[in-house]
């Protein structure tokens, strides 16, 4: 069943109208009609199924029929910290780690990123970056849509990762060294509901300096396998591990 959030729809009692990106998907794509069903997530993550009472020439009438229970999130909150890729990469991270269950994503500059952003690009940039993750929460059932944080500077990342529980860093020298047991140490170290922030270098990976920074900041430094993951690759490696410690294996 199609999937819309209601943060640019419209709700009065059980009655709700469809607009803009939504109505035109719904009329025009899904070519939806008079007692068609789809289902809607409300600021609050609450989940309703809805059935289409009237297309008019700028929005969708329709009604709730019911309320459901769902839990569709990971059991801790997953920020994804990644250095700006280049090309569409970030944007694959972006719409396979909303379906992979992320809780936002935190793009960063560091010494070895290549892709240089003024604020105007900034914006453009997050703009599409969240119309992304928009789509993929829809496809994927999420009851929420990942937030995509302004892309920031190493030492602002260091900054804002105070807030959270457990800070990782995916680091290429431990796959090397064979490292097998800190990250799923540190899975085991964490508790429903924890914030965990997982960071990934660009192409080029992260410098021994800033690794040194990181390390004297909080954040544990893991290996992701024997394999070296390419950097769009090792987030999804990151979060499907997650999802299977936290989802399947309990």
């Amino acid at each position: 069943m199609q999937r819309y959030f209601l943060t640019n729809n419209e709700r009065f009692g059980d009655k709700i109208h469809m607009l803009g990106e939504d109505y035109h998907h719904i009329v025009r794509v899904l070519r939806m009609v008079p007692g068609d069903q789809f289902s809607v997530v409300d600021t609050e993550g609450r989940v309703a199924i809805c059935e289409i009472i009237e297309i008019h020439p700028e929005y969708v009438e329709a009604t709730i029929l019911s309320e459901i229970e769902e839990k569709r999130e990971l059991p801790i909150q997953v920020t994804i910290g990644s250095g700006l890729l280049k090309g569409d990469k970030f944007d694959i991270v972006i719409q396979k780690g909303t379906e992979l269950g992320a809780y936002s994503f935190l793009p960063f500059s560091s010494d070895r990123v290549v892709v240089k952003l003024d604020q105007k690009k900034k914006d453009k940039r997050v703009e599409r970056w969240q119309k992304i993750a928009k789509e993929a929460a829809e496809q994927s059932e999420r009851n929420i849509i990942p937030i995509v944080e302004t892309p920031c500077s190493f030492k602002e990342l260091i900054k804002l990762s105070e807030k959270y529980d457990t800070k990782i860093v995916a680091y290429e020298e431990q796959g090397r060294e064979n490292d097998t047991k800190s990250f799923p140490a540190s899975l085991q170290d964490l508790k429903i509901g924890d914030s965990l922030l997982m960071l990934f270098g660009p192409e080029g990976g992260f410098s021994e300096e800033e690794i040194s920074i990181l390390q004297s900041n909080g954040f544990i430094l893991c290996g992701l396998g024997p394999r070296i993951l390419r950097a769009e690759t090792a987030p999804l490696y990151a979060l499907a591990s997650i999802s299977f410690y936290f989802e399947l294996l309990r």
